[in-house]
């Protein structure tokens, strides 16, 4: 099979290769791969900075997928070759990814690829929803009628949160550059232009000063610690970007409850694998219904120029940047 290679951090550059498929063992399947979602993270892995995540080179890159089934292994019930199937599945420690032909994977991270979407859309959404859904149902517990704060709602993670959380029934409203604004209206949340509204005023505005019931932090830093004091008493935070100290104390006086959601975990441990594959699922019941769907960047790639895909990334892209492995689908 065709396959892009990395075999140095420091260059980061992947090399063309022929190398060979490896067939499912039990609980794996084969799966042809059509395309592949482009995540910051793995342009950090690319470049040497996830200490945590990154895999003995030479490797194969490449975490989010959606393909079709060429081969079943042992024990896997669930699938059948012919299926498309999508997921968050490869391209960290120990894990092939899906910067490849084909790609061989623990069952129990896919899950069949929602009908209504391309295999663009499909590669698009795992690492993107995985993240969302860890954070808003599986940590903070959203419920109907909720107030829900996004920060960074435009964002590759941010606006399937807004979905997700719309989904549920929760009353949502999202931070976002002005220029963002009319996105974060259309996927259903109240937009909130950061750059000229304080926390204070959005606070005042949308919950009578008292804070909303849920934050989901996409951003980190500064806005993760403005956050801490813009939860209501007895409120949730959860965060996908808390990657730095914080003075927690202003939420503690509020008796918030704080979570951070770290989605490769399951690859990189074994554990609660199945999990994902759960969620994955009831994401494609949600994609089926209307209620969640990637917003693409416009710029197709390919494994010829999947380097540029990864430049984009690195530039700040923050919208789902998608690799054609098979063109057309």
């Amino acid at each position: 099979m065709r396959a892009l290679i990395l075999d140095s951090y420091r260059n980061g550059r992947f090399r063309d290769a022929d190398i060979r498929a490896r067939s499912p063992e039990k609980g794996e399947l084969q799966i042809r791969v059509h395309a592949c979602g482009v995540n910051p993270i793995d342009d950090l892995i690319r470049t040497g900075q996830a200490p945590f995540a990154m895999p003995e080179l030479p490797a194969v890159l490449g975490t989010d997928a959606a393909g079709v089934v060429t081969e079943v292994g042992p024990g896997v019930r669930g699938f059948a070759v012919g299926d498309e199937v999508y997921g968050l599945a490869g391209g960290v420690r120990g894990l092939p990814g899906s910067l490849a032909e084909f790609m061989t994977v623990d069952a129990a991270l896919m899950a069949k690829k929602p009908a209504s979407l391309s295999m663009r859309e499909a590669a698009a959404l795992p690492l993107v929803a995985l993240t969302a859904w860890e954070g808003l149902v599986d940590r903070v517990h959203v419920q109907p009628g909720q107030k829900v704060l996004v920060q960074g709602g435009a964002g590759g993670v941010g606006h399937v949160i807004v979905q997700l959380a719309k989904a549920f029934g929760a009353d949502v409203y999202a931070t976002a550059q002005s220029q963002k604004l009319d996105l974060v209206r259309e996927l259903g949340a109240t937009p909130i232009d950061y750059t000229t509204t304080t926390v204070a005023q959005y606070v005042d505005r949308y919950t009578d000063g008292k804070g909303f019931d849920i934050i989901y932090d996409t951003v980190g830093g500064d806005t993760l610690e403005a956050s801490l004091g813009a939860v209501r008493h007895y409120g949730r935070i959860a965060s996908c970007a808390a990657y730095e100290a914080h003075n927690l104390a202003i939420s503690s006086f509020r008796c918030a409850d704080i979570s951070g959601v770290f989605v490769l975990y399951p690859m990189l441990s074994g554990e609660r694998r199945a999990h994902h594959g759960e969620v994955l699922r009831e994401v494609a019941k949600l994609a089926e219904a209307g209620k969640v769907r990637p917003v693409l960047d416009p710029r197709t790639f390919t494994l010829d120029t999947a380097m540029d895909a990864y430049s984009a990334v690195k530039a700040g892209a923050n919208i789902k940047l998608v690799i054609d492995v098979v063109s057309g689908r």
